[in-house]
C-alpha cells in the first residue's frame, strides 16, 4: 500500500512526515507494511551516507540472520513496476544482503525527490550516522537543490545558522584533509582549525602522525598567522615552506622560554639559523643563562 506525504501535509515539515510514519505503522503494520523481493529495492543515488562501518555492518548481519528485519524500509516507487527506491534504511538493506534475505519488509510513500533528500538527511544527522563532511556536504544539496536559506535550514535539521556555516566551511579543505575526516583520523575540531593554516595538507599528517590535539594544532597556526602578520622583515628570509613539525619544535620551544619568540629561518633544507627575539634585558639574561648552563 502506497501513502501519499501529500495527504499527510509535509508543509508541517520533515520531523512531522517522520512521526506519521511511525505512527502510521504502529496503527495498522498489515495496511502500511509488505514484503517484497530483496532485488527489486534500490538504493538511492542522493543518499548522503556514502560510508558504512564495515564492523557494525557485519555486527547488523548477524542480528538479522537470528532476528530478521524488525524495523521496515521505507521506500519510494520507481517509474518501473515494482520497484522501489530507499528513503531510509539502506543500512538494513545492505546488510540483509549479506544476509542473503529473499525478501525485506517496506513500507511505500511517495515523496518527491527533494522530500527524499529531506528525510534522509534527517534520518542520518539525529542518529549521527553521518562524518563531518558527508553532513556538509548533506547541507550544502538542501540549499542548492531545494533554494533554502541557512535559517530555512536551520529550522528544518534543528541545527543552529552557525553550527551550519561552520559544518559547510570544511567544504573548502583540500581533498587529502577532508579524507582524514572521512575515515575519522581527524575530528570535527582538527579540521575547522585547519581552515585557517597556510599549510593543512602537512599539518593534517602531522596530526595523524603525532597524535596532536586540537589545542597544540590552534598553537601552531597561531605560530603561523603570527608570521604571516609580523611586520618587521625576517633577516634572511626562508626559501622553504614550514612544515608542521618545524612549526611544532617552534612552539615548544617558545613555550620552553616563557613564551619568547622562536624562529627557524631554513636557508636550505639541512642549514639555517634559530631566532630567539626577548623583549627585555631579563628575558635577554635568561637566555644567556640557559645556553651558560647547556655549555
Amino acid at each position: 500500500m502506497t501513502v501519499s506525504a501529500k495527504k499527510k501535509g509535509l508543509g508541517r515539515g520533515l520531523s512531522a512526515l517522520m512521526e506519521d510514519m511511525q505512527n502510521d505503522h504502529k496503527k495498522d503494520k498489515s495496511n502500511q507494511m509488505i514484503r517484497v523481493p530483496i532485488e527489486s529495492v534500490h538504493p538511492n543515488p542522493n543518499q548522503p551516507r556514502r560510508h558504512f562501518n564495515a564492523e557494525e555492518l557485519e555486527n547488523l548481519t548477524a542480528s538479522i540472520i537470528e532476528k530478521g528485519i524488525i524495523q521496515p524500509i521505507i521506500v519510494r516507487p520507481k517509474s518501473e513496476k515494482d520497484q522501489y527506491e530507499i528513503i531510509a534504511g539502506e543500512r538494513r538493506w545492505r546488510a540483509a544482503q549479506k544476509a542473503v534475505l529473499h525478501e525485506v519488509p517496506v513500507i511505500i510513500y511517495d515523496l518527491s525527490d527533494n522530500e527524499v533528500l529531506e528525510y534522509a538527511i534527517i534520518e542520518n544527522v539525529q542518529r549521527t550516522d553521518l562524518n563531518p563532511i558527508e553532513e556538509a556536504v548533506s547541507y550544502e544539496d538542501l540549499i542548492q537543490r531545494c533554494g533554502y536559506t541557512q535559517e530555512k535550514l536551520s529550522s528544518i535539521v534543528g541545527k543552529s545558522r552557525s553550527y551550519l556555516s561552520n559544518m559547510m566551511r570544511l567544504l573548502n579543505l583540500p581533498d587529502e584533509v577532508k579524507a582524514y575526516v572521512i575515515t575519522g583520523q581527524l575530528s570535527t575540531g582538527h579540521a575547522r582549525t585547519l581552515l585557517s593554516s597556510k599549510n593543512p595538507i602537512a599539518l593534517a599528517e602531522a596530526i595523524v602522525k603525532r597524535g596532536l590535539s586540537v589545542r597544540d594544532v590552534e598553537n601552531i597556526v597561531k605560530k603561523e598567522s603570527e608570521q604571516k602578520t609580523k611586520s618587521n622583515p625576517q633577516p634572511k628570509a626562508s626559501k622553504f615552506e614550514k612544515d608542521a613539525d618545524t612549526l611544532m619544535l617552534e612552539a615548544d620551544l617558545s613555550a620552553a622560554l616563557n613564551g619568547m619568540q622562536v624562529t627557524f629561518m631554513n636557508q636550505s633544507p639541512n642549514e639555517g639559523e634559530l631566532k630567539i627575539t626577548y623583549r627585555s634585558l631579563d628575558e635577554l639574561d635568561e637566555v644567556c643563562r640557559r645556553l651558560s648552563n647547556v655549555i
